[in-house]
């Protein structure tokens, strides 16, 4: 079966939803049977988000090959729960990096290089590689931003070309926009819809469904005011309310058959029912738990949710798995002391101190790791927060008052953590830190053995520094463990403490890798220890 593609874009107002609704089209086809991916092209000239700062863009996702990508392809992975690449995400640097290099090696043979047709052959290119390089029936492309974005329009161009090239039943267009509703009128306004549809197709694109973001239902008779109006049929306006989840979408979504018109316009006709028996099950644990628990975030980006998206996703995962509501509050690193972090902490049942980079709230990730250890609550420090463990620890316990990272201090004393040896001779900073999955052998004697249950793992990284193996004897000799173990490296992946509930700092991603139908065990163990400290 010939590869169909389904592009998705946004009009009115950006944050409306692209992502879920991308991958709730992409779970439902994939219940139905078929080989779907997705893919996210950003019109920003970055040429990915590994330097952008996490309060401007929200998280830097990581993919199992190393790409750093837009966070939006986690949403593809825990909806789907099948690995992305580096393929999936494509941003405006990447397109004209690549036909610069081109231009430079002579590839053009001396014709001037302009936006069409030079970018707009590089970006259709990128948008049917995924077909060619996997064995795929749905290629779901979600373009960032709106429709009239200056940054967008070459993408659009692109489209515009690729559905003239592509047979009628291989390409369908997916227009998301916004339905606001005017209090004083007491009415939902079509308007916004109207000119977003009309600016879409003033660039040669009608699109076949229009999905409406609305805080209310849309009425039978506004729907054919919106069809009648944007030249699409009444069935494919769809109807996208707010919900108390983003795992509820997929649902809804399939109650407004929003699958079966892009079946239907791109000829599937062997897609069976679709198949959500796992889903539904995952979504009642979610709306009735039997219990809460008080987790605290600490880190220094929590003013943006998005900074942290995995780790509050696995959360939610790792919530249901245990049949529990998981309360999440935000602990901003910069603002605990010595004096108030009682305060802060005595009402949490546990606490998880993030990651991050740079000297900004780190005494505060320390000061929480402290408390957490001293008062045996359960504690999991991810990557910068495993390494402010492993601080505390060295100035407490083994009572080098002046130990650090060299991230902080280069010329430190004592330097418990430092720049990873092949990092020390990198000037380029964008793509060069330590990306995607690498092994990691654990202890068998360890928490986090019989949490795995295996020997073996596989997990995702982004970092530059590590645990200093010069202090690991003497840290495991005072009752502070590495674990878990890089056998190529050397690198110290894990560190627990033997007498303590729930004490692990992992230099890894794990929240990552957790997705619906498969809950990434770490975090299931870390929220079973917060219930078992609450009772």
């Amino acid at each position: 079966m010939k590869t169909k593609y389904v592009f998705v874009l946004g009009g009115v107002t950006s944050s409306l939803g692209k992502g879920i609704i991308s991958a709730s089209l992409a779970k439902l086809l994939q219940a139905r049977g078929l080989r779907v991916t997705i893919q996210k092209f950003d019109p920003y000239i970055n040429v990915d988000p590994g330097t952008l700062n996490p309060l401007e863009h929200g998280e830097c996702y990581v993919t199992e090959d190393g790409g750093e990508t837009d966070l939006d392809l986690g949403h593809y992975e825990r909806f789907l729960n099948v690995s992305t690449s580096r393929a999936n995400n494509v941003t405006t640097g990447k397109i004209y990096q690549t036909v610069i290099q081109k231009e430079r090696e002579g590839a053009f043979l001396g014709k001037t290089v302009q936006v069409v047709p030079h970018i707009t052959d590089e970006i259709k290119r990128r948008m049917m590689l995924l077909a060619k390089t996997g064995n795929y029936d749905v290629v779901i492309s979600e373009i960032g931003g709106t429709v009239g974005d200056i940054e967008s329009q070459p993408f659009v161009e692109a489209i515009r070309q690729l559905q003239w090239e592509l047979d009628d039943e291989d390409c369908a267009i997916l227009h998301l926009t916004l339905l606001p509703f005017l209090n004083a009128a007491k009415e939902l306004k079509t308007k916004p819809t109207q000119h977003s549809v009309r600016m879409l197709q003033q660039n040669g694109l009608q699109p076949d469904i229009i999905v409406c973001r609305t805080e209310h239902h849309v009425t039978p008779d506004i729907r054919k005011k919106i069809a009648l109006f944007c030249n699409v049929k009444p069935n494919a306006v769809i109807e996208s309310i707010d919900a108390k989840s983003i795992y509820e979408v997929p649902i809804m979504m399939m109650e407004e058959k929003l699958d079966e018109i892009v079946i239907n316009k791109l000829q599937l006709k062997a897609a069976k029912k679709p198949e959500l028996t796992e889903w539904k099950k995952f979504l009642d644990k979610l709306q009735n738990p039997k219990t809460n628990v008080n987790i605290a975030l600490v880190g220094k980006y929590v003013e943006l949710q998005d900074a942290y998206k995995s780790i509050l996703e696995a959360f939610i995962h790792a919530g249901a798995t245990n049949e529990c509501k998981v309360c999440v509050h935000y602990v901003h690193s910069e603002h605990i002391t010595s004096d108030n972090v009682a305060e802060k902490l005595s009402n949490m049942h546990a606490v998880l101190v993030a990651p991050g980079f740079g000297e900004r709230g780190t005494e505060g990730k320390i000061i929480a790791a402290n408390y957490a250890r001293v008062h045996k609550v359960p504690f999991l420090g991810i990557c910068m927060g495993m390494q402010m463990a492993v601080i505390e620890y060295a100035r407490n316990v083994l009572e080098y008052k002046e130990a650090t990272t060299t991230e902080i201090n280069p010329s430190s004393k004592y330097p418990v953590i430092d720049l990873m040896e092949d990092q020390k001779r990198l000037t380029i900073k964008g793509g060069t830190m330590r990306l995607g999955v690498y092994e990691c052998l654990l202890k068998k004697d360890s928490l986090v053995y019989k949490i795995y249950g295996k020997e073996q793992l596989h997990e995702r990284h982004r970092h530059r520094y590590e645990l200093n193996n010069v202090y690991v004897e003497e840290l495991e000799r005072k009752g502070l463990y590495a674990v878990g173990t890089n056998t190529e490296t050397g690198l110290v992946e894990i560190v627990e403490m033997k007498d303590h509930p729930f004490f692990i700092g992992v230099q890894f991603h794990p929240e990552l890798k957790s997705t619906v139908e498969n809950p990434h065990p770490l975090f299931v163990a870390f929220m079973k220890a917060a219930l078992e400290y609450k009772q």
